[in-house]
């Protein structure tokens, strides 16, 4: 059996389609969003064989009502994915690029409580992209820069307003540019950890999401927490994989 799950985030889509019966896998892809999340759907997914798809992220209902696929929120499918790459873990923090969840894991990598921050883009990928191009540079270099620089510095507000008027003014006094994106990336991380440990404070820890991929927020997370932390070779694919775990599950079911 082929199962395929597709991930439509708010920056990319992801699938992955797996051979239940070898235990592999066999698509794995990763486009931009853009524009138009549904059409870019269509076009991921084209030549690619699968039995049964399920959809997760925020577009999900847009695959739903177009192919008539089934659905499985974000929560289960990255704790899904998760438990499948580290089954020994108990927590998973995801920062995508418009939100921020932290899970706790019973031993079977069933989800026991979460908590979720979507009412804002503060410490979310999309907050960190906001902040580089104040720095005139890409996300994707934003957080090697950022290690670059010396501790001391705070930001005090999430909120991305504020925070780059925090930011603003700082450089202003003369502050070094790479210390001020480091006291950004602190800001993001200790919010996270803050919803961690309202969640499940012990255990180990999978980083997933995209926001997974920047080395500044990895290695401050390993500093902040007593656990330790794993990060997938593709952390922005979990969700993905958890949607295409569901599937299986699904058919094993029916």
């Amino acid at each position: 059996m082929l199962a395929a799950g597709i991930d439509i985030g708010s920056r990319t889509i992801k699938l992955v389609v797996l051979d239940s019966d070898a235990d592999r896998t066999v698509t794995f892809r990763k486009s931009e969003t853009t524009y138009n999340p549904l059409d870019e759907c269509l076009r991921i997914l084209d030549g690619s064989r699968w039995d049964l798809l399920i959809a997760t992220g925020y577009g999900r209902g847009l695959v739903q009502k177009r192919l008539g696929c089934g659905t499985i929120t974000e929560i289960q499918a990255h704790a899904l994915g998760a438990h499948k790459l580290f089954p020994e873990v108990r927590s998973v923090l995801d920062i995508g690029g418009q939100d921020t969840k932290a899970i706790s894991l019973a031993e079977d990598g069933r989800v026991r409580k979460f908590e979720m921050n979507d009412r804002c883009a503060a410490g979310t990928g999309k907050f960190l992209e906001f902040m580089a191009a104040g720095f005139q540079m890409p996300v994707e270099r934003f957080g090697s820069f950022a290690l670059q620089g010396k501790e001391g510095l705070t930001i005090n507000s999430m909120c991305t307003v504020f925070a780059e008027s925090e930011a603003t003014s700082l450089m202003a006094q003369g502050n070094d540019p790479a210390a001020i994106a480091r006291a950004l990336h602190v800001s993001v991380v200790k919010r996270s950890v803050s919803m961690l440990k309202r969640v499940s404070p012990n255990g180990l820890l999978v980083f997933s999401g995209g926001v997974a991929r920047n080395r500044c927020i990895v290695e401050l997370m390993k500093q902040e927490i007593s656990s330790d932390l794993l990060v997938p070779e593709e952390p922005d694919m979990v969700g993905a994989l958890g949607a295409a775990l569901h599937a299986i599950g699904r058919s094993a079911a029916e």
